[in-house]
């Protein structure tokens, strides 16, 4: 038995004599950090989940996706219009610099675009993917008419 603990001690203390041995590999380049916040720049907080207005203050939609391009920079918006509690709401797609921030009321932030929640509306649709993590353009909308039936072939 003193035998086999004094094999298993000896085990444990190679083995660890050998892994602090074993030469380290570097950890990779340290990550890149900011000693400030970039000027002018705003919190994503801003835009997803922001009501959206017309020039003339009315309600046309809230932001429901802010997309970034492949070099970080804010290219479009998803604009959930219509519906009522979600339901029946349709996503388009806009360019980020359609929208525009102005302040009103204790300069809290406030999205305008100049549209109306019609063309907006009218403007093709899009559904998010959640499978794939993007958004596909939405299936177009049928006119509630079958297609007729193929003629049987003769056996």
């Amino acid at each position: 038995m003193l035998k086999l603990a004094s094999t298993a001690a000896m085990l444990a203390l190679t083995t660890t004599v050998a892994n602090a041995q074993a030469p380290q590999r570097p950890a990779g380049s340290a990550a890149a950090t900011l000693s400030s916040i970039p000027a002018n720049s705003a919190t994503v907080t801003h835009w997803h989940k922001q009501n959206v207005y017309d020039p003339s203050d009315n309600k046309i939609g809230e932001v429901n996706d802010v997309l970034i391009d492949r070099n970080g920079k804010a290219a479009a918006l998803i604009i959930g219009v219509g519906g009522f509690l979600g339901i029946g709401e349709k996503d388009v797609a806009v360019p980020f610099n359609a929208v525009r921030v102005t302040t009103k009321d204790n300069n809290k932030w406030y999205l305008v675009m100049n549209t109306t929640k019609d063309a907006l509306k009218g403007a093709k649709g899009f559904k998010y993917d959640r499978s794939a993590m993007t958004w596909k353009a939405d299936a177009p909308a049928t006119t509630g008419t079958q297609p007729a039936p193929a003629p049987r072939q003769a056996r």
